[in-house]
């Protein structure tokens, strides 16, 4: 049986205590992030993580990133903290940014997904910070999904995909940046961005100078996954993706012409846009690239619902949060992209 904790009204002690024993004792808990909900167990018990992997169909080389409460638990995962990952810490964390370095020993291989290195953040959501507190473990948390699915970004969702198959759900409403966090590499020379997120690669170029992009990012395919999203299907619906990108007048008008393409063919088709087109369902995104990324997964998931064969996604620029949005958009379209 789960269980279903409701905290939308913040943090209460008492209720996230329960969950944090669960924690301890090796069990399965999704709670929120101000990015998306996480799976979370205790990064340090090899046979929680495990169960990670077991719940979400996860590939085991797929390494889990681990949260932590307070900046000072970062030594106790990396063997080796650069200067330059204390002055990421002091400016980003609690924050959504995710650094990669080498691992001690002490961290399970599972949970680094066999890699010799961990990758480490500290979340902003009060709730997400108070459980590890109270947990008093480093948590390993991937996004609360099946592998392959959309992310959740709200408790409903984590529930679709997990009642009954974990142990304890938090819900504390719906997450504030709806992507997940940016990954950066700093076991190399030159810094590499490993996965674009909530914190634009621009911001983090203010504090690192030369900032290399992984060609993963870009969709090239990948042996070894340094991060979460760079190697597997990820985002992904039921339904088929497709993604037009380019001048924002002429794509308006082919997402119109695939939609009329489409439903000619006897497809029931569904659009995710900026602005409204006559679809069999649309999902509107709001009108900045904060919105947009707030409600990606949130389209994605909900037109499913709604039953749609085919989805017509407007891309965005890929400015500030722009780059993570259309990263996710293309991972779930498996790169079925019309440019115009």
């Amino acid at each position: 049986m789960t269980i279903v904790i409701p905290m939308r009204e913040g943090v209460q002690r008492d209720k996230l205590s329960v969950a944090a024993g669960i924690l301890r004792r090796g069990g399965l808990v999704a709670f929120p992030t101000e990015t998306v909900y996480g799976l979370g167990a205790d990064a340090l018990n090899e046979s929680a993580t495990r169960r990670i992997f077991e719940a979400k169909g996860r590939p085991a080389d797929n390494p889990l990133i681990v949260h932590i409460a307070e900046v000072e638990w970062l030594e106790k995962l990396a063997k080796e903290v650069p200067e330059k990952a204390w002055e990421l810490a002091e400016k980003f964390w609690p924050g959504p940014l995710t650094i990669v370095l080498p691992a001690r020993d002490t961290v399970p291989r599972t949970t680094t997904g066999g890699l010799d290195t961990v990758a480490v953040r500290m979340p902003a959501h009060p709730i997400a910070l108070e459980l590890i507190r109270l947990s008093n473990v480093p948590v390993a948390a991937p996004s609360a999904n099946i592998s392959g699915r959309p992310s959740p970004t709200s408790a409903d969702h984590v529930i679709e995909d997990f009642y009954g198959k974990i142990d304890c759900i938090v819900d504390g409403g719906e997450t504030p940046i709806g992507v997940e966090s940016t990954v950066i590499d700093l076991t190399s020379e030159v810094p590499v961005l490993l996965r674009p997120g909530g914190l634009p690669v621009e911001e983090l170029s203010k504090v690192l100078g030369e900032v290399l992009i992984h060609p993963a990012v870009k969709g090239e395919k990948v042996d070894i996954a340094k991060s979460p999203g760079m190697k597997y299907k990820h985002y992904s619906p039921n339904a088929q993706v497709i993604v037009v990108e380019g001048n924002r007048e002429k794509v308006g008008e082919k997402i119109d012409e695939l939609v009329e393409e489409y439903r000619k063919k006897g497809f029931r088709v569904g659009v995710m846009a900026t602005e409204e087109h006559d679809a069999d369902e649309f999902f509107y995104l709001g009108d900045s690239v904060e919105e947009v990324a707030r409600n990606l997964f949130k389209a994605l998931r909900e037109l499913d619902r709604r039953g749609v064969d085919i989805i017509v996604a407007e891309g965005v620029d890929e400015r500030g949060l722009g780059m993570a949005v259309m990263n996710r958009l293309r991972k779930a379209a498996g790169y079925r992209v019309v440019k115009v």
